[in-house]
């Protein structure tokens, strides 16, 4: 671990040790903090620059500015203030030492006067580790370097303490889980389980942050599991403990949380399609079913169905993201692909024909390559000859769908006839029956695929005799 600090020293030398010695120079301390060593530590590229100092802001900025660099205070109110050097972004923090109302997750801040104090108030000992500068200098009063080595989450005080401070830091217990692949200790899963509702003073915004960065982390198993079993997700994420359906001996089906999840994983296997980590593709995988307990019903047999699961998830999809804040792109995205999850499922053995396979294209839009991901994940049959057949017809669906595209550039389907032509053949002024006559030609060209101009126009015009003599 130490020669991985020192070599993302190395390479950060030209920046930092300016800067300490700058500070040094002032009768200041200077250390890098949080993140950015826990990173160096576990061999990763650092990415960010977070550094704390003794230095009063003003002190800071009057370094900086003798160093020449280009200066924001922003954060002047909580002890930051910005620099950036070459394409290095840089925060300095003033020692803190916060007081929280028990009622709010906004601190009061104070000034703090010692390095172990201010890692003391830190969420995680990984995180409450430091590098003094210049001297290079490991500071870890916490035990961070041995929870890394252990690969475990802990606070550096008590749990209960840390999450009755800042609950959202219950939430960031999960996310580093599922990020770095670590456990977490289990007095600080005890303090989740007991504290989960603490969560609901956390403004939906911040939860929202936390939950897609676990979402697009490499683990996502991992933080959404702690999330469930310790009751935060009955908070923040309520419809993935409800997939727990209860079963008994007489009505068997498939247990449809570890699906979703297994199905979550599937579809990150294929993110390659999509040229990496996708938050609205790994989404809707996890969401997919989430209709089904509203919709579970048990029919003679043992049968148990889920009819309209699809609809009614799409609903209770929108509904959580507009909750959580999501912007209405990315709820319309994900809501739209819960919706279609199931529309494959009508094509049997290939019986769809040409128009049923553009209407799939026009359907899903800009979501088709997501769309072909999420059905494809949401195979997780353990009958490998049901496996091989369904990716096989799936794969004819795909290869009739490119095919369809190189003739018919599905990707940009339109009418044979645009708005204007068609105000113009018929002598219309803009309005609803423009409207009207290219929804026509629209699923004309659903229905039959391209056609010339000329043959557009003869079916426009008998459209528009057979519409007038009724």
């Amino acid at each position: 671990m130490q020669r991985a600090v020192e070599a993302q020293l190395d390479l950060l030398a030209p920046v930092l040790e300016p800067l300490g010695e700058a500070f040094a120079a002032e009768g200041h301390e200077l250390a890098l903090v949080g993140g950015p060593v826990r990173d160096a530590l576990l061999g990763r590229p650092v990415t960010d620059l977070d550094l704390t100092t003794s230095a009063r802001p003003e002190q800071t900025e009057a370094i900086l500015k003798r160093e020449r660099g280009p200066i924001w205070d922003m954060g002047r109110a909580f002890g930051t203030i910005g620099t950036r050097r070459g394409e290095w972004t840089i925060e300095i923090t003033t020692y803190r030492s916060e007081i929280y109302d028990p009622s709010s997750r906004k601190p009061e801040v104070d000034f703090g006067d010692s390095l172990p104090g201010d890692l003391g108030r830190r969420d995680f000992t990984i995180n409450a580790m430091a590098v003094s500068l210049p001297s290079r200098e490991i500071v870890d009063p916490y035990g961070g370097v041995v929870d890394l080595a252990q690969r475990v989450i802990r606070t550096p005080g008590a749990p209960e303490s840390s999450f009755s401070d800042d609950p959202l830091r219950m939430m960031r217990a999960a996310r580093f889980a599922a990020q770095l692949g670590f456990t977490v200790a289990p007095e600080v899963i005890a303090a989740m389980t007991a504290m989960a509702a603490r969560i609901e003073i956390i403004s939906a915004e911040r939860v929202r942050d936390e939950l897609v960065k676990l979402i697009l982390a490499p683990y996502p198993r991992l933080g959404l599991t702690l999330l469930v079993e310790t009751g935060l997700a009955d908070h923040v994420l309520p419809e993935l403990p409800a997939l727990k359906l209860e079963s008994d001996e007489h009505h068997r089906h498939k247990d449809v949380y570890e699906h979703s999840l297994t199905v979550l994983e599937q579809a990150i296997a294929q993110e390659s399609r999509l040229g990496g980590p996708d938050f609205v593709s790994r989404f809707a995988a996890l969401m997919h079913d989430v209709g089904k307990p509203r919709t579970r019903r048990f029919v003679d047999g043992g049968v148990v169905t889920f009819h309209n699961h699809d609809v009614v998830g799409a609903k209770l999809t929108r509904k959580r993201m507009q909750a959580l804040k999501f912007s209405n792109d990315e709820i319309a995205a994900v809501s739209r692909l819960v919706e279609l999850h199931l529309r494959f499922h009508g094509y049997g053995e290939g019986q769809w024909t040409d128009s049923a396979v553009r209407r799939y294209v026009r359907d899903a839009d800009d979501l088709l390559e997501r769309l072909h991901i999420l059905t494809r994940a949401d195979c997780t049959t353990r009958n490998a000859r049901k496996a091989a057949r369904l990716a096989a017809t799936y794969d004819e669906l795909e290869s009739r769908i490119a095919r369809l595209s190189e003739e018919e550039s599905l990707a940009s389907l339109r009418p044979d006839l645009d708005g204007n032509q068609i105000m113009e053949i018929l002598g219309l002024a803009p309005g609803r029956e423009v409207g009207e006559a290219y929804a026509f030609l629209m699923e004309r060209r659903l229905d039959h695929g391209p056609s010339t101009p000329e043959e557009a126009e003869a079916a426009l015009r008998t459209w528009w005799a057979e519409r007038q003599a009724r």
